[in-house]
């Protein structure tokens, strides 16, 4: 293997990392996006609620699991800084075992799952008929869509984002055209868009165990002993155990944000749904950069250096402040006009339009937590990430609490913002700490 640190970590690194991440991230939202324009030409909120709700469930369901790209990134980061070649091929095949067996998992459960979820949504018996039809075709990918979590993970250790791009290109490209195909032409509603999507994520994966076939080249993957080593086991356990936990305590404050917004009738669910995909948009962006303080900062650790791991930590996050701020300005200019491309119903634009000054501030308040994420990722200090998110839930349940019945929506909306503030404070103070341990 190279030496990880080959070279300087300078910016032209950091961008060569992170662009293809933006890229590829770029066609997430725009598939949000679409899903929700092409249900929108229906010409009603109920079909658009549907897509929102069905589509948190399935995500808020399989993101649960999503502690398996995180933990990847970090372990097989950190394995590359110790040029650990066997390591890594043990990663990628306990990532692809793991994500069959919860998928599956997942197949045999979906309609309990669907059940529990619907229990709590407080939505319209109309848009929730639609939703379980939404989620009971959906819940067919999950192998496939759990395993692609460890697929990117392992690429992004290893610097390789150009085939993550290719990988995201390929899959929401299909995604995509098919929404078209299954919505617009045969006419097949919100299954159409879930259609859509399972045929996609399959076909996703396909791909991902193309890329990735070097793993499986040295023969490691023949080597049992290597693969089930319990104490990389346990270790990868503990790690995405911690994730976990953090992952569902924010999965269930941005459920509860839907769930309290369908509270105030179907038009102000439609309008949140809307105004989601800019934030959706924004973090996907941040996403790149990331991304790259995950694959630097492992490789720092793995090779105990302090400085390279400060550095990579500095120029991450200046290329994401500027990203930020470019994006809210965007959204402060254009923002009109981009909901009214995405819905056609008039009540859902006249609502969306009173809360959008909220998309433009969002993306300031939460860069600091999407960025040290990715550095406390890359460390693998999920322990940190698992305290700071218990802490910024508390926060914000206490403002829902203050702000939900004066304010309605706009205190749903400054929760929200409340609660990204709270994490990235609550990690920064952290950081001194990981810096000192390395």
């Amino acid at each position: 293997m190279n030496a990880p640190y080959h070279g300087k970590i300078t910016h032209r690194r950091v961008l060569g990392i992170a662009i293809p991440i933006v890229v590829s991230n770029a066609t997430i939202p725009l598939l949000g996006a679409v899903d929700t324009a092409v249900v929108g030409q229906l010409g009603a909120a109920a079909p658009i609620g549907a897509v929102g709700i069905g589509s948190i469930i399935i995500t808020t369901v399989y993101w649960l699991f999503g502690f398996l790209r995180m933990g990847i990134s970090g372990m097989a980061s950190q394995a590359r800084g110790r040029s650990d070649s066997a390591e890594l091929s043990a990663l990628f095949c306990r990532s692809l075992i793991f994500g069959f067996i919860v998928g599956l998992f997942l197949v045999a459960m979906k309609e309990p799952l669907a059940w529990a979820a619907f229990l709590l949504s407080p939505a319209s018996p109309e848009v929730e008929s639609m939703a379980a039809e939404y989620t009971s075709i959906r819940f067919f990918s999950a192998p496939a869509a759990i395993s692609i979590y460890g697929i990117t993970g392992w690429l992004i250790a290893q610097e390789r984002t150009r085939s993550v791009l290719y990988l995201q290109v390929w899959t929401n490209g299909i995604n995509i055209a098919l929404d078209f195909l299954f919505v617009l032409e045969l006419d097949r509603g919100v299954a159409g868009v879930a259609e859509a999507t399972l045929i996609a994520e399959w076909s996703g994966f396909a791909l991902g165990v193309w890329i990735c076939r070097g793993a499986l080249a040295n023969g490691a993957w023949r080597k049992f002993s290597l693969i089930f080593d319990m104490v990389k086991i346990r270790r990868m356990v503990s790690i995405n155990v911690d994730i976990m936990i953090r992952t569902a305590i924010l999965e269930a404050a941005f459920l509860s944000f839907l769930f309290f917004g369908a509270g105030f009738g179907d038009v102000t669910l439609a309008a949140n749904q809307v105004l989601l995909q800019f934030l959706h948009i924004t973090a996907y962006a941040l996403d790149g950069f990331a991304f790259a303080a995950e694959a630097l900062v492992g490789l720092a650790v793995g090779a105990r250096t302090r400085s390279c791991l400060r550095r990579s930590v500095v120029l991450t996050c200046i290329w994401s402040v500027f990203l930020v701020l470019a994006f809210s300005a965007a959204f402060a200019i254009a923002g009109p006009s981009i909901i009214d491309l995405m819905a056609t119903s008039p009540a859902v634009r006249i609502e969306s339009r009173q809360y959008y000054l909220w998309i433009v501030a969002a993306p300031i308040a939460g860069v600091a937590a999407w960025m040290l994420d990715g550095v406390f990722v890359g460390a693998t200090r999920t322990r940190d990430m698992r305290n700071a998110m218990i802490l910024s839930f508390l926060i914000y349940c206490a403002s829902l609490w203050a702000f939900l019945d004066p304010l309605e929506n706009h205190g749903l909306w400054l929760s929200l913002t409340i609660l990204n503030l709270a994490r990235g404070i609550a990690l920064g103070i952290r950081y001194i700490e990981l810096e000192r341990t390395v």
